[in-house]
């Protein structure tokens, strides 16, 4: 049996989908092969974003925001795009997620506390995505 994959999508590929990205590879090691984009990559990662995966254990080393190769929307098994500002031109043929996720910006939130709750219903939405893919 092959390992399931999925692409993770967001505008900029340099907040939440390389932190969902972080949290996929953190919990599901060899289990499940990872990947994430931008529909219009930025030139940096979020530093609060990587701060605030950093804080539970997961890393965003070695990762950089990139654009979707359109290749790849055709291998994996599942697309997960957050927010709904991403919008992807060549859907592919993997089913398409949108994850609605918390802004508590919003709310006035900001800074360090609003990343962390970002960082955790992005959390919550990756480990249940993972039972989905790999039944465990």
């Amino acid at each position: 049996m092959s390992t399931p994959s999925v692409l993770f999508v967001c505008v900029k590929n340099a907040g939440k989908s390389q932190m969902a990205a972080a949290l996929a590879r953190q919990h599901a090691g060899d289990r499940l092969r990872v990947h994430s984009a931008g529909t219009r990559p930025g030139t940096a990662l979020n530093a609060q974003s990587r701060a605030s995966v950093e804080e539970v254990g997961a890393t965003m080393d070695g990762e950089q925001p990139k654009a979707i190769d359109r290749g790849l929307l055709d291998t994996v098994d599942r697309v997960v795009v957050i927010g709904t500002e991403a919008v992807i031109d060549h859907p592919g043929r993997a089913p398409i997620d949108v994850w609605e996720t918390d802004e508590p910006s919003l709310r006035g939130i900001e800074g360090e506390e609003r990343m962390r709750l970002i960082r955790d219903d992005i959390d919550r939405r990756v480990r249940a995505l993972i039972r989905d893919l790999t039944a465990g």
